[in-house]
């Protein structure tokens, strides 16, 4: 399937994402609540599935742009700033303290401070983030392959998913923290990166310091900011509702691939 194809599905979902937000609807809190809206996006993001998976193929890479195409700002998504004790100590110290642990069915696991993230191999790539809530901007994202996280800590064969366990708290009294997956075909995608710097500048509090994860072919809810900890699975079985992501719990479909 060309960019064409592709780029007419992304327009097709930012159209009905806009007409929500025509109505009034401010947020993707507010669109899970609804008995409709996970309906509509289910029945379009399980085709997509289907389609990136035995059309396009998952080595297909989303549309990159030039810096005369970047947006003049590029809002923040979901959370903006973590009601969390110990990340805001992080964020006082300037994430000198951040350390990103990597567990779970791998044979090496280790913790990465920033700077050893900085110094792994890295990509840069000017993309647009399509949010359901009904807005997409475009951004220059650089952070270090994902990829080349794996190869040093080296998945076994049982690892499925990479599930990404993040700082901000999705209730008031602190629980149900926001965590996210993705399978390993997507997890070794080159575009697939944990971003440090947005517009060569470090990665804005509001966006996700110190570290969010860009997985370009996907809609942004997949795109967990304030990383922590990264687990290597075999299931969801013992996460969360076990759907694979805060949003998957309250009915999202789990692959948003467009």
């Amino acid at each position: 399937m060309n960019d064409l194809d592709r780029g007419g599905r992304r327009r097709f979902l930012g159209r009905i994402a806009a007409s929500v937000g025509a109505l009034g609807v401010a947020g993707c809190d507010r669109l899970s609540q609804t008995e409709w809206f996970p309906k509509v996006l289910g029945s379009a993001e399980v085709l997509n599935g289907h389609v990136a998976k035995l059309v396009t193929g998952r080595k297909a890479m989303a549309q990159e742009f030039t810096p005369a195409d970047l947006s003049p700002t590029f809002r923040s998504n979901g959370t903006a700033d973590p009601n969390n004790p110990q990340y805001a100590a992080l964020a006082a110290n300037h994430f000198n303290d951040y350390a990103l642990e990597v567990s779970g069915l791998v044979a090496k696991p280790r913790r990465f401070t920033l700077a050893e993230l900085r110094a792994l191999p890295s990509r840069t790539q000017i993309t647009r983030h399509d949010c359901v809530e009904g807005w997409s901007a475009i951004g220059k994202w650089q952070g270090a392959k994902l990829s080349a996280i794996l190869d040093d800590v080296r998945p076994t064969t049982a690892a499925r998913y990479v599930v990404f366990h993040c700082a901000d708290p999705m209730e008031q009294d602190g629980t149900s923290p926001y965590y996210e997956s993705i399978d390993m075909d997507d997890a070794y995608h080159v575009q697939t990166i944990l971003a440090y710097a947005l517009n060569d500048q470090p990665l804005p509090i509001k966006n996700g310091a110190p570290i969010r994860l860009r997985v370009e072919r996907q809609l942004g809810y997949k795109h967990a900011k304030y990383v922590m900890r990264l687990e290597l699975v075999d299931s969801f079985a013992h996460i969360g509702d076990g759907k694979g992501g805060y949003w998957e719990d309250q009915g999202y479909q789990w692959y948003a691939g467009v």
